[in-house]
C-alpha cells in the first residue's frame, strides 16, 4: 500500500523539504514528489499518480490559483489542499471559487496538515478558522447600502492606485467583472468616479 500520494507545490525549498520529512513518517501518506510553480505542478501530475496536492498560492511563474483552475480541467480527480501564509479575501475566495478542495494556513500544526491531507483525499473541506470564517463573511448578506467584501478590495486596489487591469490580474477576474464592481461601489456611495469613490471611503471609514 502507498497510501495517500501527495505532491508538494512550493517555491521554497526549505519549505518542500521539512514538509517532505513532516509527511514521511505518516503511515497512510507517501510524498510522490515536490515542484516549485503551478507549471511544474500540472507536468507532475500528468505524469505520475497523485491523490492530493499541497500547493502554496504565490509562487514565480503559474501561482496556484491558476494552477489550481487548470488542474480541476485536467485532472478531476485528484483534490487541492492549499497550504499558504495568506488568508486574505484576494487569496481565500479565488482559490476555493477556483476548485481547491482545503484551505490551511503555514503556523498549523503537523496534525492539523495531516488531518487535512486525509479530508481533501476524501473531497471533505480541511479549512483554517480564519478561512472558515471568511468563506461565511462572504456569502452574508451585506445591509442595505453596504459594500460586498470583493467591492471592498477593488475599493482597496484603487486607493492604492491600481488600474482595473492590475485589479483583474490581481483577484483572478476580467477587467469587465472589475468595472461592474466599480459601478456598484459608485453606485453605493452615491459618486461618479474613482477619486471620489476613494475620498467618500475614507470619509465613511471604508479605508483606513
Amino acid at each position: 500500500m502507498t497510501g495517500i500520494r501527495v505532491l508538494i507545490v512550493d517555491d521554497h525549498p526549505v519549505v518542500r523539504d521539512g514538509l517532505s520529512g513532516m509527511l514521511r513518517h505518516v503511515e497512510d501518506i507517501t510524498v510522490v514528489g515536490d515542484v516549485a510553480d503551478g507549471e511544474s505542478a500540472l507536468a507532475f501530475v500528468a505524469a505520475h499518480d497523485v491523490d492530493v496536492v499541497l500547493m502554496d498560492l504565490r509562487m514565480p511563474g503559474m501561482g496556484g490559483v491558476a494552477a489550481i483552475r487548470t488542474l480541476g480541467k485536467q485532472a478531476p480527480d485528484v483534490h487541492v489542499l492549499v497550504l499558504t501564509t495568506f488568508d486574505t479575501d484576494s487569496d481565500v475566495l479565488p482559490a476555493i471559487e477556483a476548485g481547491a478542495t482545503g484551505y490551511l494556513l503555514k503556523d498549523s500544526s503537523a496534525a492539523t496538515l495531516v488531518e487535512g491531507v486525509r479530508a481533501a483525499h476524501h473531497g471533505r473541506a480541511a479549512l483554517a478558522p480564519s478561512v472558515a470564517g471568511r468563506l461565511i463573511s462572504s456569502v452574508r448578506e451585506p445591509a442595505p447600502g453596504a459594500l460586498s467584501p470583493r467591492e471592498r478590495e477593488v475599493l482597496t486596489l484603487i486607493a492604492d492606485g491600481a488600474t482595473n487591469r492590475d485589479v483583474a490580474a490581481r483577484l483572478f477576474v476580467s477587467e469587465t467583472t472589475v468595472k461592474t464592481h466599480l459601478l456598484r461601489v459608485f453606485e453605493k456611495l452615491g459618486v461618479r468616479d474613482r477619486a471620489a469613490a476613494v475620498s467618500e471611503g475614507h470619509r465613511r471609514g471604508i479605508l483606513s
